[in-house]
C-alpha cells in the first residue's frame, strides 16, 4: 500500500471513529444538559475547561514530538516509548497535583461543586494522557484503527454510566449525581487505556524506562512547542474560566433550582458557551487527526528536500479548507436546530435569554474555520523545528486574549469571549502563515481555494433557502433534509468547478480524497 493511501486510510479511520464518538457525545450532551440545566452544565463544562488547561500543559507537545522521533528510526520505538511514558507520567502527576490543590484556592469556586469535580477529573486526564503516549506507536505504524476502537468502547462505557446516573440512580439527587457524571469519564478512559495497551503490546513492549538524559533531550525538544501548544489552548480554553470568575454566579434557591439576579451570570454564560464549544470540539480534532497522520510523512520528506514538503503543505491546505468551508457555512445557518439536537430549547436564543448556544456556535464556528488552517501551519513549523516562533506568536495571542476578555466579558458575556477567540485565530493564522512562507520559501496557490469558497457559497444559498422554508418544522427534519442536500450541492459544485477531479497528478498525498488538478 502506498504512503498516500496509508495516510488517507489512517485519517479516515480516525475521522470515522470521531463520527461515532461525536454521535455518542451528542447523546451524553443531551442527557447532561437536560439533567443539570444551563447553570449546572456551566459548572460541568468549567471543570473540563480547567482540566484541559492543565492537561495540555502536562501533554506539553510530547505526543507530536514523539511521533516525529519514532518516524526517524522505528527500531528505537520501544526505547522511545518507555522513556516518554516515564517522562509524561512524571509531568502529568506533577501538573495534576498542582491543578487539584490550586483549584481550592480560587475564591470564585469556593462552596461550589467545581473543586471536587476537578479533583475527580484529574484521574480522567491522567489516563487520557497515558493512553495518548501509548498510542504514538499506532500512529507511527499508521494503525490508528485500534486506537479508534478503544476510543469508541471507552466512550460507550462512559455513556452507559452517565445514562444510569442521570435517568435512574440519582435522577432526584443532582449533587451526588454531578460527581458521578465526572466519574463516568474516569472509567471510560481506564477501559480505553487497557484496550489501546493490548494492541500496542503486539507491536512494541510496553514498559517504563528511566534514561534521564533522553528525558532531558525530549523535554528540551518539546519545550518550545509545548509552551506554544499550552499558550494556544490557554487562550482557547481561558474564556470559560474568565466567564465564571469575572461575572457573578446564580443564586441557589431552597428548592434546589437557581436564579440569575444580575444581568448576566458566569455559570449561565458558561453553560451557553459550553454547548457551543462542545459542538466545535467534535469537529476541531479533524485537522489534528489529519496532521498527525501527515506528520511522519512530512518528517521523512524533509530529509529529501523542501520541495516535497511544499507540495504536502499545498495539498493539505486545500484539503483542510475543503473540510472547513462547508462546516462554517452549514453550521452558521443551522445553529438553532443543532442546539435543539445536542441540548434542548432552554439553551437556544429567545425566551428568558436573548442570546443562547446557537449564537455561541455561530460565532465560534469562525474561530474553528481559522483553526483548521492554523493546524497546518503549526505542525509545519514543528516539522521544520521552528517551535520557538510558534511559541512567541501564541504568547502574544494569549496576552491579547486576556486583555480583550477582561474588557468585553462584563458587557457582552460569552459573545465577547467568542469574538476574542476569532480575533486570536486570525492573528495566529497571519503570523504562522508568514513564518511557514519564510521557512519554505513559497507562496500558496489560491486557485483551488476560490473554487472551494464558491462551492461552499452555493451550498449556503441552497441550505439557507431550505431553512427558511422549513423554519417551522421539527428540528430533526430540518437537519435530516438540509444536511444531505447541502453535502450533495457542495460535492457537486466541487466537481463542477473542477476543484477535485478523478485523476490526481500527485502520487504521494490524498490521491483519493482531494486530487487537485493543475499542480
Amino acid at each position: 500500500m502506498s504512503t498516500a493511501r496509508k495516510v488517507l486510510g489512517n485519517t479516515l479511520v480516525q475521522f470515522g471513529g470521531k463520527l461515532v464518538t461525536a454521535v455518542l457525545s451528542i447523546v451524553v450532551l443531551r442527557i447532561i444538559t437536560n439533567y443539570l440545566g444551563v447553570a449546572g452544565y456551566g459548572d460541568y463544562s468549567t471543570i473540563y475547561e480547567l482540566l484541559a488547561l492543565f492537561g495540555i500543559a502536562a501533554d506539553f507537545g510530547i505526543f507530536t514530538i514523539t511521533v516525529k522521533e519514532m518516524s526517524k528510526d522505528e527500531q528505537k520505538i520501544p526505547y522511545i516509548l518507555g522513556n516518554v511514558m516515564g517522562l509524561r507520567t512524571a509531568l502529568t502527576l506533577l501538573i495534576m497535583l498542582i491543578a487539584a490543590v490550586s483549584i481550592f484556592l480560587v475564591p470564585a469556586y469556593a462552596g461550589t461543586v467545581i473543586p471536587i469535580g476537578v479533583l475527580i477529573a484529574t484521574l480522567s486526564t491522567f489516563l487520557t494522557l497515558l493512553n495518548g503516549t501509548v498510542s504514538t506507536v499506532l500512529q507511527v505504524h499508521l494503525k490508528m484503527q485500534y486506537a479508534t476502537l478503544s476510543l469508541i468502547i471507552g466512550k460507550l462505557v462512559s455513556v452507559g454510566y452517565i445514562a444510569i446516573v442521570a435517568l435512574w440512580l440519582f435522577s432526584d439527587d443532582k449533587v451526588t449525581g454531578f460527581q458521578h457524571l465526572i466519574w463516568a469519564g474516569v472509567w471510560g478512559n481506564l477501559i480505553m487505556l487497557i484496550i489501546t495497551s493490548y494492541f500496542v503490546s503486539k507491536l512494541a513492549p510496553i514498559r517504563y524506562r528511566f534514561d534521564l538524559e533522553f528525558w532531558k533531550k525530549i523535554f528540551i525538544t518539546s519545550l518550545p512547542y509545548g509552551v506554544a501548544l499550552t499558550l494556544n489552548q490557554l487562550y482557547f480554553r481561558l474564556d470559560t474560566v474568565l466567564l465564571t470568575t469575572i461575572l457573578p454566579r446564580t443564586v441557589e434557591l431552597s428548592d434546589g433550582s437557581s436564579v440569575c439576579e444580575a444581568e448576566m451570570c458566569g455559570n449561565v454564560e458558561a453553560g451557553f458557551y459550553g454547548v457551543g464549544m462542545k459542538f466545535l470540539e467534535m469537529l476541531i480534532l479533524v485537522p489534528v487527526y489529519y496532521m498527525n497522520s501527515v506528520l511522519p510523512t512530512m518528517t521523512r520528506f524533509l530529509e529529501e528536500g523542501k520541495e516535497k514538503v511544499r507540495k504536502v503543505v499545498q495539498y493539505s491546505f486545500e484539503f483542510l479548507l475543503a473540510a472547513a468551508a462547508p462546516i462554517l457555512v452549514g453550521g452558521f445557518i443551522l445553529a438553532k436546530p443543532i442546539v435543539d439536537l445536542i441540548a434542548n430549547e432552554e439553551f437556544a436564543s429567545g425566551g428568558r435569554h436573548a442570546f443562547g448556544s446557537d449564537v455561541a456556535i455561530q460565532l465560534l464556528i469562525f474561530a474553528m474555520f481559522f483553526s483548521f488552517i492554523n493546524s497546518l501551519f503549526s505542525f509545519t513549523l514543528v516539522v521544520m523545528s521552528r517551535q520557538k516562533k510558534l511559541m512567541i506568536i501564541n504568547a502574544i495571542c494569549v496576552a491579547l486574549n486576556i486583555v480583550g476578555n477582561l474588557l468585553v466579558i462584563p458587557y457582552f458575556g460569552f459573545r465577547g469571549a467568542a469574538a476574542t477567540s476569532i480575533l486570536c485565530e486570525i492573528f495566529i493564522l497571519i503570523f504562522t502563515g508568514m513564518a511557514v512562507k519564510k521557512a519554505l520559501g513559497f507562496n500558496l496557490n489560491y486557485k483551488t481555494a476560490l473554487k472551494i469558497f464558491l462551492s461552499a457559497g452555493m451550498m449556503g444559498i441552497v441550505v439557507g433557502g431550505g431553512y427558511l422554508l422549513l423554519q417551522n418544522s421539527w428540528f430533526v427534519w430540518q437537519l435530516a433534509i438540509l444536511m444531505p442536500v447541502g453535502a450533495a450541492v457542495y460535492g457537486g459544485m466541487l466537481l463542477q468547478t473542477k476543484a477535485i477531479t478523478a485523476f490526481p497528478r500527485n502520487p504521494f498525498l490524498i490521491p483519493l480524497l482531494l486530487p487537485i488538478r493543475g499542480h
